[in-house]
C-alpha cells in the first residue's frame, strides 16, 4: 500500500486561476460573439524585446556547432549571467552581493515553493492575507502551522508583526494582489523582528521594476542587516516578458544561518546549493543568453519601455475605475490594481457579472485569502487598447455597480 501526503487533502479543491480559465472557458462556448478582455492573471502581451531574441539567436547558432555545443550546465547557472546580476541589480544601488549567494532558476513561483524544502515541517510560517496563494498551498503541502497577518485598507495594507514568535515570514512588496508597496522604515521592522526571533524572511521581489517612487526599496538587502536573515527572490516574468521562456533567481546569502534540532547552526546557502544539485538541472544556455542581454544597453532601454507601458495601463486603470465610482489601491509601483467590490456582494458574484455585463475577466480577491474578500484584482498586462476599452465599457455601466 502506498501512503499519501495527506497534507494535499487540506488544499482547496483547484488552483485559482485554473478555477478562472474554466469559468471563462464555459462563458466564451456560450457567448461566441462577445470579445472577452482578460485582466485577471498576469500573463504578459509584449513580444520578448530585441536585444534578447538577438541572445538567443546567436545562442542556438552557437551551441548548433561543434565548438559552442553545451550539455549540461551548471545547477547554480552560468557565471556570466549570474555576474551580471550581481553588478546590475545590486552592486549598482550600493548593495555587496557574492556570484554564489545568486542561484538561477526556472521561476519565482517555482523557487517560492521549493525553497520550503531547506526547512523542517514544524516551523511556524507568518503569510500575509490576501497571499499570492503559492507561499499558503506550498507550506500546507508540508504540513506547517500557518499565521495569517492581515493586509487591508484599515491598516494600510502595511502587514503588524506577529504577537508571537514565528520562524519563517513570506513578504511580497510591490504586493500581489494589491499593488501596495513597504517603506525602508516598515521593512526594517521586519529585519529587526527576524533578528530578535531567529526568523527567516522569504522575500518575494518579483515587481521591483515597477517601483516608481524613489524612497521606496528596490531589495530588502537595502536595509542593514537584512542578508543575516532574508532570502530574496527576483523574476524576469513581468520585466522582460519571460512568462513562458522561463527564468528567475534567488539570493540566498552566506551569512544566513538556519538551525538544527540541537541548536547548531548550518548555512542556508549550503543547503540551497545542494538541494539545487540534487533536484535541478539549470535552465538552459540560451535561456540564460537571453536574461543576460536584459542587462546590456540597449535590452536596459527595452525593458524600460516595456514596462513604462504596463505602468502606463495601470495609470488608466486606476483612473478610469475612480471615474466610474470604485475605491482603487495598487497601480503606481505596480502592475495590479486593486478595488472594492459593491457593498453587499461577494468577490466571486462580482467576477460573474464583471463576465456577464462588461465582458472582463478579473481575480476575486476571496481567491487570494479571507482578507481578499470584498476586493478584486486587474493587471496591467493586457494591450493599451484592450485597457482603454475595458475602461470604457466599465464606465458605461456605472450605474450597474451600485457603489
Amino acid at each position: 500500500m502506498s501512503w499519501i501526503n495527506e497534507n494535499f487533502l487540506k488544499l482547496q479543491e483547484s488552483y485559482l486561476f485554473s478555477t478562472i480559465a474554466k469559468k471563462v472557458e464555459r462563458f466564451t462556448k456560450e457567448h461566441p460573439d462577445q470579445k472577452v478582455i482578460k485582466l485577471g492573471i498576469g500573463d504578459v502581451t509584449k513580444p520578448i524585446v530585441p536585444a534578447c531574441v538577438e541572445a538567443m539567436h546567436k545562442a542556438v547558432e552557437e551551441v548548433g556547432t561543434k565548438e559552442g555545443f553545451r550539455g549540461y550546465g551548471p545547477e547554480q547557472g552560468y557565471g556570466f549571467l549570474r555576474k551580471a546580476i550581481v553588478e546590475n541589480d545590486y552592486k549598482a544601488r550600493g548593495i555587496e552581493i557574492e556570484e554564489e549567494e545568486v542561484f538561477i532558476s526556472d521561476g519565482a513561483k517555482c523557487d517560492c515553493g521549493n525553497i520550503v524544502d531547506i526547512f523542517a515541517p514544524n516551523n511556524k510560517v507568518a503569510i500575509t492575507d490576501p497571499v499570492y496563494p503559492v507561499y499558503l498551498d506550498t507550506n500546507i503541502m508540508s504540513g506547517r502551522e500557518i499565521m495569517y497577518l492581515p493586509v487591508t485598507a484599515e491598516n494600510n495594507f502595511v502587514p503588524a508583526l506577529p504577537k508571537e514568535k514565528v520562524d519563517m515570514i513570506y513578504l511580497c512588496f510591490p504586493n500581489n494582489p494589491t499593488g501596495t508597496v513597504l517603506s525602508k522604515e516598515e521593512l526594517k521592522k521586519w529585519v529587526d523582528y527576524a533578528k530578535e526571533n531567529q526568523s527567516i524572511i522569504l522575500y518575494d521581489s518579483a515587481y521591483e521594476a515597477f517601483i516608481t517612487e524613489r524612497e521606496i526599496p528596490h531589495s530588502i538587502y537595502e536595509i542593514e542587516g537584512a542578508k543575516e536573515v532574508a532570502i530574496e527572490f527576483r523574476s524576469y516574468s513581468k520585466t522582460a516578458g519571460f512568462t513562458g521562456i522561463r527564468c528567475a533567481y534567488v539570493v540566498v546569502p552566506k551569512a544566513l544561518k538556519g538551525y538544527t534540532k540541537t541548536g547548531k547552526k548550518v548555512s542556508l546557502n549550503q543547503l540551497w546549493n545542494r538541494r539545487t544539485c540534487t533536484k535541478f538541472n539549470g535552465v538552459s544556455y540560451i535561456v540564460q543568453r537571453a536574461a543576460e542581454a536584459i542587462y546590456t544597453k540597449e535590452g536596459k532601454k527595452q525593458i524600460q519601455e516595456s514596462i513604462k507601458a504596463y505602468l502606463e495601463n495601470a495609470k488608466i486603470m486606476k483612473d478610469g475605475l475612480e471615474e466610474a465610482g470604485f475605491t482603487v489601491y495598487g497601480g503606481v509601483n505596480s502592475p495590479y490594481v486593486w478595488l472594492k467590490v459593491p457593498n453587499g456582494m461577494s468577490s466571486w458574484e462580482f467576477f460573474d457579472q464583471f463576465l456577464e455585463e462588461v465582458n472582463i475577466v478579473g481575480t476575486p480577491g476571496s481567491g487570494f485569502g479571507k482578507q481578499g474578500e470584498g476586493y478584486f484584482r486587474l493587471t496591467a498586462f493586457a494591450t493599451k487598447e484592450n485597457t482603454i476599452e475595458a475602461m470604457k465599457r466599465i464606465k458605461s455601466k456605472k450605474a450597474n455597480w451600485k457603489l
